[in-house]
């Protein structure tokens, strides 16, 4: 039976451990036999701010450095690169590029993307988005490798795989489709079919070292010590949901993926290379589980209760806040703005996308559950 997943073990980040981790487990699932000469593979990873790689937040650059390798031994051209939050200009990704350590890429004899243009996806066969705004330069590789990270994240509790893919649209152009989707359920639907869009020949996940707790780009790392590699992203974001102790209903990116038919009900169906509970964190921090309550039948006066009491939503850190503006500038709905100097958040504007605390530069919102909730959960 061909296999799904492998996860192999890898302590660190030194280049001789991840090129050899890298290699096993893409071995197990056929090696790198389909890389032709001449041919150039996109290398999709996540960038998502200009923060150290020792953060946690982004796709460690020694990671793709040795990826960048091993497809040169191949004689393909390797092209790496992200849409982070902000413009998709060269000035723009370029600071990304230098503040996350990218220049790893060129010295192992890879590029970083250049290309800056941007186009229409037309996919027809979506369920949820049929056209979206979308960066040319994966759209003109022979291949796309996905090089995702393994993080907590706020509106979708976890972020890996399949949401890397949300980076294959231009920054600026993102909020749109927060706005368009903005129930979890719907967002996470079109995140599915983005990721079905690109179509990426190989699945690979950085989990040696994690972020767990305030994610995507202010939580805490934890080490893992995994180089993940997969058929497919659905299937890796099932087996990482498994390692940081996230049930599938909890990680609805899964839960989608799953009500597709694009991966199975449990991890234990899928044939794996490895032993995922080898690497599991059952303990590993999640972000306050974001569960969709419809209020809308409810009295107003109901409504408002509820939403006070079990509503999530992005809670502001005073003390930590500069009041920079720039969740204002990622908000969707307007909600954000800045007051006397501080961040605020009008609530009745929010859509809960958290936006605002996934691009936060000092990591002043977090996820706020309420004590109610809190409690209740318990019991």
């Amino acid at each position: 039976m061909p296999v799904n997943v492998s996860i192999v073990k890898c302590d660190d980040y030194i280049p001789e451990h991840l090129e050899a981790a890298l290699a096993a487990a893409v071995e197990t699932l056929g090696g790198f036999d389909w890389v032709k000469p001449g041919m150039t593979v996109a290398v999709k990873t996540n960038l998502i701010s200009r923060m150290a790689p020792e953060t946690a937040a982004v796709t460690h650059p020694e990671c793709l450095a040795a990826l960048t390798r091993l497809l040169l031994k191949r004689g393909a051209r390797v092209v790496v690169g992200d849409s982070s939050g902000g413009p998709f200009t060269a000035a723009w990704i370029h600071a990304v590029y230098n503040g996350t350590g990218m220049d790893a890429v060129v010295k192992a004899g890879g590029e970083l993307n250049q290309d800056f243009e941007s186009m229409e996806a037309v996919f027809p066969e979506g369920r949820t988005v049929r056209r979206f705004p979308y960066t040319a330069w994966l759209h003109r590789a022979d291949a796309i490798i996905d090089f995702a990270k393994l993080k907590t994240h706020g509106m979708a509790n976890m972020t890996c795989a399949v949401k890397n893919f949300f980076g294959s649209v231009p920054g600026t152009r993102k909020p749109e489709l927060h706005y368009l989707h903005q129930s979890v359920e719907e967002f996470c639907s079109m995140l599915v079919d983005i990721a079905l869009y690109n179509a990426p020949r190989l699945t690979l996940v950085d989990a040696v070292d994690c972020m767990e707790g305030n994610g995507p780009s202010h939580g805490k790392p934890r080490h893992m010590g995994a180089i993940l590699a997969a058929d497919t992203p659905f299937n890796a974001d099932l087996v990482c949901a498994h390692l940081i102790g996230l049930d599938t209903a909890d990680a609805p990116t899964v839960a989608e993926s799953i009500a597709r038919g694009l991966c199975p009900a449990d991890w234990h169906e899928l044939s794996i290379s490895g032993n995922p509970d080898e690497f599991a964190i059952p303990d590993f921090e999640k972000v306050p589980r974001n569960r969709k309550i419809n209020f809308e039948s409810q009295s107003p006066w109901l409504r408002a209760f509820l939403r006070r009491a079990f509503g999530t939503g992005p809670k502001i850190d005073r003390a930590a806040c500069v009041g920079c503006g720039k969740c204002a500038e990622v908000c969707p709905a307007g909600a954000a703005h800045v007051e006397k100097g501080k961040a605020a958040i009008d609530t009745k504007k929010c859509i809960r996308c958290f936006c605002c605390q996934e691009f936060c530069p000092k990591g002043a919102v977090s996820v706020h559950r309420p004590l109610l909730a809190r409690l209740l959960q318990r019991g």
